[in-house]
């Protein structure tokens, strides 16, 4: 067991950061490997409660803008080498993503994706509707209109992950209070001075929001008016069955994505263009809905017919903290020193978190300029400096 304090939280730290998920956990690993000592996590409910442990567990490299793509490359390099560097095993596995269309419209995109992905380095190819049998030998591609295929992309274990971290976490000395949460941060003359939670007032000079769903009210206690919005997006697990899917495989045209874990099971989700859009904690609603239930099977049958006598075990349901862009927040901000943000990931902080929390970590402690940082700095929406990655799916 890794020890987690449910009591009162240290007067001072070197560094507080807020959020126990996959971009809170690793950024506090990485502030420690970067030399800063007394660093304190603070997690309102348990490690992993939030996005990342509803989350599908998909790693993937294809994306339509660099950024995001040198991030995906980077962190996929970090999951390959993380059982190892963690002393935990994350059950990474590298079956590759399938993605298709439906749409002859995306073709067009698709192929630039695969060229700009190529130039960095990223093995995908294009595929027609018949070279996807190779790949899924059962996969119904009579609707399909082309497709890409990266053999390198994944998929790992959520709660294995931020576990894996937290071990690491302890190892370095690094507190983690869970059930504690913040309820202001202090600041005097431009910067942060202490943060506030339930458990008394932690001294600091740093303060990172890695906070999710909720970075946007805890922005909002320094003054800062982040353009995130919250939606519902829900995940479905099916009872386990023998090997038979090894790619992760996702349509960029409904949106549907399933893979078959190391267990046996299909797991999948599907988004909902009639989904609300909250902006405030008391909005939420992960509740599951029938509605979701019925999309996804529909969808997975479309693709996989031979799911039909499958049965569908359980489904939940989280939170994407999307930006406007669908890129995320990361950095500083002008006339507040000691506060930075990583947010935003628009239902991809899994995939991106372990290189963004090393690259901003060490941007922090440094204050070495980076470029994807600050290509994605909050400053960007206001500057009108805003490009949208078109493969905004599972």
């Amino acid at each position: 067991m890794i020890p987690m304090s449910t009591g009162p939280v240290p007067a001072t730290a070197d560094a507080v950061v807020v959020g126990g998920g996959i971009n809170g956990l690793t950024t506090a690993y990485e502030l420690s490997k970067q030399g800063v000592k007394n660093i304190v996590v603070l997690e309102k409910n348990y490690i992993g409660a939030g996005s990342t442990g509803r989350c599908g567990g998909g790693i993937r490299q294809q994306w339509t803008t660099e950024e995001n793509i040198r991030l995906a490359q980077e962190s996929v390099r970090m999951y390959e080498n993380m059982s190892a560097e963690l002393g935990y095993q994350v059950f990474f596995r590298q079956g590759g993503y399938l993605m298709v269309t439906e749409d002859e419209s995306h073709l067009t995109s698709m192929r630039e994706a695969v060229t700009l992905q190529n130039r960095c380095d990223v093995p995908t190819e294009f595929l027609q509707p018949e070279d996807c049998r190779r790949i899924v030998p059962d996969l119904d591609v009579s609707a399909i209109k082309g497709a890409t295929f990266c053999p390198r992309d994944g998929t790992a274990y959520p709660f294995a992950v931020v576990w894996g971290y937290a071990r690491a976490c302890h190892r370095r000395n690094i507190a983690i209070h869970i059930r504690t949460a913040v309820e202001d941060i202090e600041c005097d003359d431009g910067r942060v001075r202490a943060v506030v939670t339930d458990r008394g007032t932690i001294a600091t000079p740093l303060v990172v929001n890695c906070a999710g769903p909720w970075a946007r009210t805890l922005a909002a206690k320094v003054g800062i008016e982040l353009p995130n919005r919250q939606e519902r997006h829900e995940i479905m697990v099916s009872e386990s069955l023998k090997p038979f899917l090894g790619p992760m495989v996702i349509s960029i045209s409904n949106g549907i994505y399933f893979s078959q874990s190391m267990r046996g099971e299909i797991v999948g989700g599907i988004g909902d263009p009639a989904e609300p859009h909250w902006t405030a904690p008391e909005q939420f609603d992960t509740r599951s809905q029938l509605r979701f239930a019925v999309r996804f099977a529909k969808a997975l049958l479309a693709y996989y017919p031979k799911a039909g006598g499958v049965r569908l075990m359980r489904q939940w349901a989280g939170m994407y903290d999307v930006t406007p862009d669908h890129r995320p927040i990361l950095g500083g901000v002008p006339g507040l020193e000691g506060y930075f943000h990583i947010c935003g990931f628009s239902g991809h902080g899994f995939m991106l978190g372990p290189m963004t929390g090393k690259r901003m970590a060490k941007h922090v402690v440094t204050g070495e300029r980076d470029d994807i940082i600050e290509s994605l700095s909050l400053d960007r929406f206001a500057n009108g400096d805003t490009v949208a990655d078109a493969f905004v799916v599972g």
